[in-house]
């Protein structure tokens, strides 16, 4: 039992024991709390556009869609698939057509490149997807209070443990 709580102490809340029992249990505790929020996210992204008048989209074609649209300047499929991390460019590729029936972006070709451009209404869609993350997430988030400097540590925290994830990603393939 716990000193002075009265309770049983439980440990971390991981998802796999059996990982957690390794050299660094404070991973698995870290790596569950990736999954839900992972999880979590990509019902957000599909719900919010949804709600901005895009329904059916799935989490990958929002991601893409809002990469397409950053800056307003025309992407490369590979330029997309480098900023999202994601190794197969068949996803991508497969989004930018389903997003091109929407009438959401627009391909062109610069050379032997194909470009990929967010079109008027993928813009205004984007916005509209902005609009309702300000209502429904931002203010909620904004209530709890969270440093901006701190968020942003995180934020950087968890960027550079993705190289870390990738290079054992490279490593294991070679195995």
């Amino acid at each position: 039992m716990a000193e002075g709580r009265g309770r049983q102490e439980i440990g971390p809340i991981v998802s796999s024991a059996h990982l957690a029992d390794g050299a660094l249990p404070v991973l698995s505790e870290l790596e569950f709390g990736l999954i839900l929020a992972s999880n979590a996210f990509d019902r957000w992204m599909v719900r919010c556009m949804t709600a901005a008048g895009e329904p059916g989209c799935a989490a990958i074609d929002v991601l893409v869609l809002h990469s397409v649209a950053h800056r307003q300047r025309p992407k490369r499929l590979g330029d997309l698939c480098s900023v999202l991390g994601v190794e197969d460019t068949h996803l991508v590729i497969y989004a930018i057509k389903k997003l091109e029936k929407r009438c959401l972006v627009k391909s062109t070709r610069a050379g032997k490149e194909k470009l990929i451009a967010a079109t008027d209404k993928g813009l205004e869609t984007c916005l509209k997807y902005r609009a309702v993350r300000e209502a429904l997430l931002v203010d909620s988030v904004r209530g709890l209070g969270l440093d901006p400097a701190a968020t942003s540590a995180v934020a950087a925290t968890l960027r550079a443990l993705s190289g870390h994830y990738d290079q054992a990603a490279r490593a294991a393939a070679s195995l």
